[in-house]
């Protein structure tokens, strides 16, 4: 990779590992699906600069829903029950162990040993994480289980954009994954929205939205032009430009970099037995997704 690429690759996983910590710090001044919506809602003015995808109206709606309703529905409210933006990071990550599963029930794609190996490793993980015994922080098992729900339609929606992606691909066409990110982000507001003004009301709302303190507008901004429009536009360049083996073995960074960024702003506090369980979560993925073969090759370059 060049020197310029690596930079903007690192960029961008760091963005999306210290934008854990900014979800909790949006979440002390805005309702969890309040913020969900409004990141989507700021999202909606690249629609004038970003070319339409070629994927069928079912399957964006299906990402629309799964991404933006499903995953980031019950992350942001897992956070504000108590789901600590650390453990977010990492606990997500279970969505690539969800997603070979899913897979093979709806594509009837194989499941590699390491995968499955994989699996139990990240299962003696959570585990640790939900285990109070010694614990300094007690994570919810509600917010525990809807982080997970998270990961799950995270994965959901793999397979989605695999669908779409296998149509295109039979009809000698690619899906452009930013234009796909931006225009789907048409689907998750009026959800998102409604789920707001059943759990907060609309005197909140209102109040919400009419006072937004700088640290609020800050978190808004940074989910939708940071994470979002910056992040992924940025990360679908790279995978066209480089092989995915080069590219995917970065992620990794992302659960780091989450831990880190919320011991450094957020000040959390993790037990022994939380600890355990986030870095063997991350064994497991390691295990599980990264090409030995391929990293000894991207190391070389």
């Amino acid at each position: 990779m060049k020197k310029k690429d690596l930079v903007m690759a690192l960029m961008v996983v760091i963005i999306w590992g210290v934008n854990f910590t900014v979800i909790r710090l949006g979440l002390n001044g805005v309702p969890s699906m309040l913020l969900a919506a409004l990141r989507y809602t700021f999202v909606l003015p690249a629609l004038f600069f970003v070319k339409r995808p070629k994927i069928d109206m079912k399957y964006a709606i299906a990402y629309g829903l799964s991404v933006g309703v499903g995953q980031f529905s019950c992350l942001f409210y897992a956070m504000q029950i108590g789901m600590p933006a650390g453990l977010s990071s990492i606990t997500l990550q279970s969505a690539a162990f969800m997603t070979p599963l899913l897979a093979f029930l709806f594509l009837h794609e194989s499941i590699k040993p390491k995968q499955i190996i994989g699996l139990f490793i990240a299962a003696i993980g959570l585990a640790f994480i939900a285990s109070n015994v010694g614990s300094i922080t007690t994570v919810p098992l509600p917010a525990l289980l809807l982080t997970l729900s998270a990961a799950f339609f995270w994965a959901l929606s793999n397979i989605v954009l695999k669908f779409a992606s296998n149509k295109a691909e039979a009809l000698g066409e690619k899906i452009d994954m930013l234009g796909v990110v931006v225009w789907t982000s048409l689907v998750p507001p009026i959800p998102l929205y409604i789920f707001s003004f059943i759990l907060d009301g609309p005197d909140v709302m209102l109040k919400t939205v009419t006072s937004l303190s700088a640290i609020s507008i800050f978190s808004i901004f940074y989910l939708a032009f940071g994470a979002t429009i910056f992040g992924y536009g940025t990360w679908s360049v790279l995978l066209g430009k480089y092989p995915a083996s080069k590219i995917a073995p970065l992620s990794l960074m992302v659960p780091v970099t989450g831990l880190l960024s919320s011991q450094i702003i957020l000040k959390e506090q993790l037990s022994t037995s939380q600890w355990t369980g986030g870095f063997i979560i991350l064994l497991g993925l390691i295990f599980s997704t990264l090409d030995i073969k391929s990293l000894i090759k991207f190391n070389k370059v």
